[in-house]
């Protein structure tokens, strides 16, 4: 899955930059260190050394004079914009590849950074560029850099950078010069490995805190280069100069043919290998089929037939206003019109309380786990992280983020099917065995024919799944369900039914969540086509304070004891929000997908050829 960052890509400037710099007049733009071969010597065996991958830093890049002149214009003369998408909130300004074609009343405000992004791609520093990370020539023409500015909240989750022909990524700091940036600040680059090509690692093994004047550097590699911004956790400005020099263009020194055309494929590499990568995905998006004489009880299940037996087991778990007949044929006509109903206070009153105690209780007195090995069994870490990030219970046995373990599990090892029953009989914490409680219910005969008569839908296949998304960690980024999800020989529709029971004790106080600044919340989106090439299409960027983004089709923060039913076919995107650091707590919900086939299906299909 390819996933665009906080900047397209900017179009080439068509002519070479026009200045009247000189080289002396270049060199003086730079700390006099940049110059030296002893120094480019030995940053050119560090980068050569580096881990994950080949990158490296520089402490003092620019001039300082020049650099903090920069800053001043940026802060006085830049209006800055905020975005947010799926992947990152940050404010940003536009691309400044352009500032030559400003008018005289433009540039004399912003000299300094007019000779800023003279210097960044003068021939002088790109060869310096070239040298220490031997990436080969590098572009003057085509240029492309933004002012960035990360501020309380603001993050950018893991990618590549892969975009077009971008060749060498780079990110110069500017916050404030006289203050030391804080690691407790936040807003670090955070660097990845890789379990195999296209797929991180779930934790970084890299991180740069950054100060002023301070450029840090990375060679492009498809597949390899994964990193991310750490979530800015103070009200400061964590200001940056973000940019890439690109593979040498038509007429310039180290112009290949057919280099552009090679370098751009391998932007959508990741989307080429997606079903041979997904075998890293976990947790799968692989449902259970439902045997055929269960099946037939859900078919044959019409109106309110519960037996005494049968309600007094939903009993155990549901409000008794949702056991009403009254109530569920008008959810049902709801469910029909809209595609999706709503059900608060969804468990009774009495379990309700009992769990919100006990799952706040281990908020407050058990830290979340921060890395993936410190996530214990039931609990895993969904990966990889530059798909999907949160702590989940799938009723299978654990096993360990490594290509080998994976392909075992995926290859060679004992295929499991879910068992929350046989994962109660485990010592399990109070949390834990109240939630894997509550997901043998949801995986029961009779909440599946509950689900029916609401829905009017018949199951067929299931996967369950209890999730906690912690703060400053977890997310999903924006995905679609696969393009064929009906089964010819079951009579299936080509859409799923998906349930969300939220679990989030924080928000029985809706005021904790819903400012929408904290993240955590679930959004579905329409694609701007057919579906018919989804899988080239954006991730989900939004607009969620413009009443008038009609493409935004859901939204809706976390939620506590509240149970939502939609059906979702393959041309909706869905993400859950990447979770802040400043947020009051866990997102807790427990997930449900299913397979499901129209009512009396083959009746409708002969009425409909009688009436032909």
């Amino acid at each position: 899955m390819s996933k665009r960052i906080a900047q397209d890509e900017s179009q080439a400037d068509t002519k070479k930059l026009d200045t009247s710099f000189n080289k002396e007049q270049i060199h003086s733009f730079f700390d006099p260190q940049v110059w030296q071969t002893s120094f480019q010597d030995l940053l050119k065996q560090e980068v050569a050394r580096s881990e994950p991958y080949r990158w490296g830093t520089i402490k003092s890049l620019m001039d300082d004079t020049l650099l903090r002149n920069v800053r001043k214009e940026v802060l006085n003369e830049i209006a800055f914009t905020k975005k947010e998408t799926d992947i990152y909130k940050v404010y940003q300004s536009g691309d400044l590849a352009n500032l030559s074609g400003l008018d005289w009343d433009d540039l004399s405000r912003l000299p300094s950074l007019y000779q800023l992004r003279a210097a960044i791609y003068s021939q002088e520093f790109r060869d310096v560029i070239s040298t220490i990370t031997g990436s080969g020539k590098l572009s003057g023409i085509k240029t492309d850099m933004s002012v960035n500015t990360y501020r309380n909240g603001c993050h950018l989750l893991t990618h590549d950078d892969v975009i077009g022909s971008r060749r060498v990524s780079f990110i110069l700091y500017l916050p404030d010069p006289d203050k030391q940036w804080k690691e407790k600040y936040g807003g670090a680059l955070r660097l990845f490995p890789a379990i195999v090509p296209n797929v991180p690692s779930t934790d970084y093994s890299a991180k740069l805190v950054p100060q002023f004047n301070q450029i840090a550097f990375f060679t492009v590699q498809p597949g390899l280069s994964f990193h991310d911004v750490e979530e800015v956790r103070v009200d400061r400005h964590r200001l940056s100069i973000q940019g890439w020099f690109h593979i040498p263009q038509p007429g310039e020194d180290g112009y290949i043919p057919g280099e552009q055309e090679e370098t751009e494929s391998k932007s959508t590499l990741q989307q080429l290998q997606t079903k041979e990568l997904q075998e890293f995905d976990f947790p799968k998006p692989h449902r259970v089929d439902f045997p055929c004489e269960e099946l037939k009880l859900y078919e044959d299940f019409t109106e309110f037939g519960f037996t005494s037996s049968e309600l007094e087991y939903l009993g155990q778990f549901v409000n008794p206003i949702y056991l009403q007949k009254s109530t569920i044929t008008s959810l049902n006509k709801s469910f029909i019109n809209e595609s999706l109903v709503e059900l608060p206070n969804f468990l009774k009153s009495d379990l309700a309380e009992e769990m919100k105690k006990i799952i706040r209780t281990t908020e407050i007195e058990l830290p979340a786990p921060q890395t993936s090995k410190q996530i214990q069994f039931p609990w895993k870490c969904a990966v990889p992280p530059h798909k999907q990030r949160f702590m989940y219970i799938d009723g299978k046995d654990d096993f360990d983020l490594s290509e080998s373990s994976i392909r075992f599990s995926n290859k060679i090892g004992p295929q499991e099917v879910p068992n929350f029953g046989l994962l109660q009989k485990t010592p399990l914490s109070e949390p834990d065995h109240k939630i894997v409680q509550l997901c043998q219910f949801l995986k029961s005969i009779v909440f599946r024919k509950w689900v029916k008569i609401l829905t009017s839908l018949i199951l067929t296949s299931d996967q369950v799944l209890a999730r906690r998304f912690r703060p400053g960690q977890d997310f999903i980024l924006a995905t679609t369900t696969d393009k064929e999800l009906a089964r010819a020989h079951l009579g299936e529709s080509n859409v799923l039914l998906e349930a969300t029971l939220g679990l989030t004790p924080t928000a029985a106080n809706p005021e904790n969540w819903d400012s929408g600044e904290f993240g955590g919340y679930e959004l579905c989106m329409a694609l701007e086509n057919d579906g018919s090439d989804f899988e080239d299409d954006d991730p989900a960027i939004y607009k969620p304070s413009d009443p008038n983004d009609d493409s935004v089709l859901y939204s809706k923060q976390c939620t506590w004891n509240h149970l939502c039913l939609m059906v979702r076919d393959p041309s909706v995107l869905k993400f859950i929000k990447y979770v802040s650091v400043n947020a009051h707590g866990s997102r807790w919900d427990i997930s449900c997908q299913w397979n499901v086939k129209q009512e009396e299906e083959d009746e409708q299909e002969d009425d409909n050829e009688n009436n032909e």
